[in-house]
């Protein structure tokens, strides 16, 4: 199953980084908060990547092209050209998809349709850690047999609401200010998703394409109790810099 993450946001509210880098690239410890999300999904055998790239996407490609050499070390045969990496590589398969500039989130997931296939698929932004269980989301969405499943966080905060009944949500508001349980990313979705989506650069999938699927009732909502946490601001980057500092990796105890 493929793994699609949004990384073409421009993260004007984190500009002390963004004015350099994307905020896919935003570093945790000594690596980019991208890379902790393709971990995530690593841990449970998912290795098959589509990056929907936008502002300052060929940032991101150099970070992957350079990957290996610059995190292992390696032999080089001047003579040839041939270089033997000595350390641990990656297994993974990465497709960097250029979705523009200034495109909203469902115009860059329709662009993708041709890459992502006929297949369900698994979709998550670029800014967003949690150690949500994702082989439990899978076999929820199975059950629930709906186009889209979203993880959803029991939480105050300006994201996106959704009202809950028995695992389908019955309704979803976007950006309000009340306790409730928000869109945490970390979706599984059907092909049939791709007909909620129009090809152009203003669709955004919060909106009227989650909002069509909660009416169809075809969203279901995955809720998760551990941890979660988006990085939105620069405060954000150095909140979670101090807790992989003090060796508190919630996210990814692999890694400690």
């Amino acid at each position: 199953m493929k793994v699609v993450i949004l990384c073409g946001g421009k993260g004007t509210r984190m500009n002390e980084i963004t004015n350099e880098l994307p905020k896919p690239l935003a570093r945790i410890g000594d690596k980019p908060i991208l890379w902790h999300i393709m971990k995530i999904y690593q841990n449970y055998g998912f290795n098959e990547f589509i990056l929907l790239l936008g502002y300052k996407g060929e940032k991101i490609k150099e970070y992957f092209m350079d990957y290996e050499w610059k995190n292992n070390s390696f032999t080089m045969d001047s003579s040839t050209g041939e270089i033997e990496i000595l350390g641990q590589t990656e297994k993974w398969k990465i497709t960097f998809v250029d979705t523009g500039l200034d495109t909203m989130t469902g115009g860059r997931l329709k662009r993708a349709q041709k890459y992502i296939g006929d297949e369900s698929f698994l979709l998550t932004y670029g800014d967003g850690l949690s150690d949500v269980n994702l082989h439990e989301l899978v076999r929820f969405h199975q059950e629930k047999g709906t186009i889209a499943t979203v993880t959803g966080i029991k939480k105050k905060s300006q994201f996106g609401t959704l009202t809950v009944n028995q695992g389908l949500a019955e309704s979803f508001e976007e950006k309000t200010q009340t306790d409730g349980i928000i869109n945490g990313g970390y979706f599984l979705l059907k092909p049939e998703v791709f007909t909620y989506l129009k090809d152009d650069t203003h669709t955004v999938f919060e909106e009227e394409p989650l909002k069509k699927l909660t009416e169809d009732h075809q969203l279901s909502v995955y809720l998760h109790n551990g941890f979660w946490t988006a990085i939105d601001t620069y405060k954000n980057v150095l909140d979670i810099n101090e807790m992989w500092e003090q060796g508190n990796i919630p996210w990814n105890p692999k890694l400690k």
